[in-house]
């Protein structure tokens, strides 16, 4: 599996050849159908497949690497559970994919996973958040040499969390978005994990695999995901041109991707009907692991969307703080501001009813809360009482 294909134009590179397509667009791992199948085990019921310890590798077949162990192995598999607890009366069915249940607590876990097994020597990434994180990881579980270059106002708790796993870090001035570029174009002897490099994309494809299969012998109606580089979205796409190549899947889900309207280059090409996505002037946003002014894969992306009959939604600040909250206090699952784009997206999206009341909608929430400092608590949600006082306290919580 040694072929990779150009999405837009078809032209076809060998791997390790070619970062990226001559008429500049991402490249990905072309594959056969006759490799494309289901796993002989798990449940068939929606929504409760039994991985067991498989995690992504159920699907080695349509993966460009060997199957490993440690921690790489325990890369995927992650729970995908049916919330009624947020959905709306006049809203769909809604079903929460769990990326935080990965390794380091992220949907990168399976990029890396198959980036780091196929490939040798050190390895790289341009990332100040869970790309970096998992990078790291993964190269210490496997005895390597890491490379990690971040951003210069990355915060010192960002940094101390990737730094446990004794990478080379490397906080850099200048251009930031310039990196990505800068380590395609140099020779540096280091296989650097970027956010749509190819085999991060046949990583981040079976989180579609598992969506699917769990859904079968049907299919949910609609996948919604938070969007950044394009990278994760365009494994989304692959995944489900591949299932529905190979005949696993007679309908393909429509694809939404979500943004902080505060940085939204793939929805404003959407917005203007554009193939082409241009770069934004961004501002602060509370979802800062999706705030890519020029994302590498935007077209890519977009082509997702146009494909599936999908979408692409702005979110507000105030409705990506609110979901948030919503998440954490109604669903008991804590994300990242930058992953509650996608349920508010699906709010709004119900609201015009391009997604149904009778549909199922499959949500990746792509990392966990747990790992990054939340907004200062609100005072009145703390109580401070005596020792003394705590039965009394709690009997007049039933009054």
């Amino acid at each position: 599996m040694d072929r990779l294909v150009c999405y837009d134009c078809g032209r076809t590179y060998s791997f390790g050849t070619a970062a990226r397509c001559g008429c500049g667009e991402p490249l990905w791992f072309d594959i056969d159908d006759e490799t494309v199948s289901w796993p002989d085990t798990g449940s068939e019921s929606a929504g409760s497949v039994s991985y067991g310890h498989d995690g992504l590798w159920r699907y080695a077949s349509v993966l460009p690497a060997a199957v490993p162990t440690g921690l790489a192995a325990a890369a995927g598999g992650t729970p995908l559970l049916r919330t009624p607890s947020i959905e709306t009366p006049d809203g769909p069915r809604i079903h929460l994919k769990l990326e935080g249940a990965n390794p380091t607590g992220s949907f990168k876990d399976r990029g890396t996973a198959v980036g780091i097994s196929r490939v040798d020597g050190p390895v790289g990434t341009v990332s100040h958040g869970n790309m970096a994180l998992s990078v790291a990881a993964h190269a210490a579980a496997t005895d390597r040499e890491a490379v990690i270059l971040v951003a210069e106002d990355t915060p010192d708790s960002r940094l101390a969390m990737i730094a446990q796993h004794d990478p080379h870090l490397f906080r850099v001035r200048g251009d930031y978005g310039r990196l990505y570029d800068d380590t395609l174009e140099h020779d540096l002897g280091v296989a650097f994990l970027n956010s749509d490099s190819p085999l991060r994309v046949a990583g981040q494809k079976t989180v579609a695999y598992e969506i699917c299969e769990a859904f079968r012998p049907a299919v949910p109606d609609a996948i919604v995901l938070p969007v950044s580089s394009g990278g994760q979205a365009s494994g989304v796409w692959k995944a489900l041109r591949e299932l529905g190549s190979a005949g696993l899947i007679d309908e393909v889900p429509r694809i939404y991707l979500a943004q902080a309207a505060r940085c939204d280059p793939i929805a404003q090409a959407y917005r203007l009907g554009a193939s082409r996505v241009r770069p934004v002037t961004d501002e602060p946003t509370a979802a800062v692991s999706i705030n890519n002014a020029d994302p590498p894969s935007g077209n890519r992306a977009l082509a997702a969307v146009d494909d599936t009959d999908g979408a692409v939604v702005s979110v507000a600040e105030e409705s990506l703080l609110a979901e948030t909250k919503r998440l954490a206090a109604d669903a008991g699952v804590s994300v990242e501001p930058s992953c509650a784009v996608a349920t508010a997206a699906v709010r709004e999206l119900a609201e015009t009813t391009e997604i149904g009341a009778d549909e199922d909608v499959a949500v990746i929430l792509t990392g966990s809360g747990y790992k990054y400092e939340s907004p200062e608590t609100d005072s009145t949600a703390v109580r401070e009482i005596d020792r003394s006082d705590v039965p009394a306290a709690i009997r007049d919580l039933a009054s």
